[in-house]
């Protein structure tokens, strides 16, 4: 539809404290640019760094001539950018637009109250605006209608499999003393201890997040189309995007430079 349309489509998916998902749809689904909140681990990120990201693969596709994208970005972003950086917008009075700042009883933001799909778009319109450049943008939240799509042949085997083995270890000696998580790990099924999973300082189950060091994670970058190094060294690369952004080519560094100075940005080499 995006291509049919040339539109740039903006999706948020669920995945509070993990990408995994996010990641799985921006994959397969070839989309133009998938963000997880595991690329800011460790450090603040704003609003603002979360949309330029986005404008700068709007921008690379423009200065190859190509109108429509599609960016999946993970619900848990919220939490990256935190209630800090939510603040900002209340005490701008812009985030009554979108929802309000409202947290559950184990004290994490209630993200659905929030229209992040919605504010991500208004914020990226009113900035291309400001650099003259005009793209039709739709927001679509991906919720729990997800869960509701038709299985496909290998989740009918890979739950099977678990179902299976859920069962045997329920009638194990192991299930009197301890409960568990059926996996499947190299053709076998392993029951995970819920013991070896709960954060001692929480009390918890600890969250399994996207390893964006591994090659998973690589493969999906790489296929991204991001703003990277090479498009500021490259002389012919930055003129191409300077004229899009209706800047100079040091205008175009000293606004989006700071989106390729981390690893994680430039990507792996090949």
């Amino acid at each position: 539809d995006a291509r049919t349309t040339q539109r740039w489509y903006l999706v948020v998916s669920m995945g509070r404290a993990a990408g995994h998902l996010a990641l799985g749809i921006g994959k397969a689904a070839a989309a133009t640019l998938t963000l997880i909140p595991e690329e800011f681990a460790g450090r603040t990120v704003t609003l603002d760094e979360v949309c330029d990201v986005v404008i700068g693969s709007i921008l690379k596709r423009l200065a190859r001539g190509v109108e429509h994208g599609v960016a999946v970005l993970a619900e848990g972003l919220l939490e990256a950018i935190g209630e800090k950086g939510l603040q900002t917008m209340v005490d701008s009075g812009q985030l009554g637009r979108y929802g309000r700042i409202e947290r559950d009883p184990h004290g994490h933001l209630r993200l659905g109250e929030i229209e992040f799909g919605r504010m991500i778009k208004d914020r990226l319109t009113e900035q291309l605006r400001n650099l003259g450049v005009s793209i039709t943008i739709i927001d679509k939240d991906l919720g729990y209608e997800l869960r509701s799509a038709d299985p496909i042949p290998f989740d009918a085997e890979y739950t099977r499999d678990l179902g299976y083995g859920a069962v045997k270890f329920l009638r194990s000696a192991d299930a009197t003393r301890y409960g568990a998580i059926v996996s499947l790990v190299g053709g076998r099924l392993q029951p995970l201890p819920f013991e070896e999973m709960i954060n001692p300082r929480t009390g918890r189950m600890q969250a399994r997040r996207v390893d964006v060091k591994g090659e998973s994670f690589e493969c999906a970058r790489r296929y991204m189309i991001r703003l990277d190094p090479r498009d500021l060294d490259d002389p012919e690369r930055l003129a191409a995007l300077a004229r899009t952004a209706h800047m100079t080519a040091e205008q175009f560094r000293q606004r989006f430079g700071y989106l390729v100075t981390t690893p994680i940005a430039a990507g792996p080499a090949m």
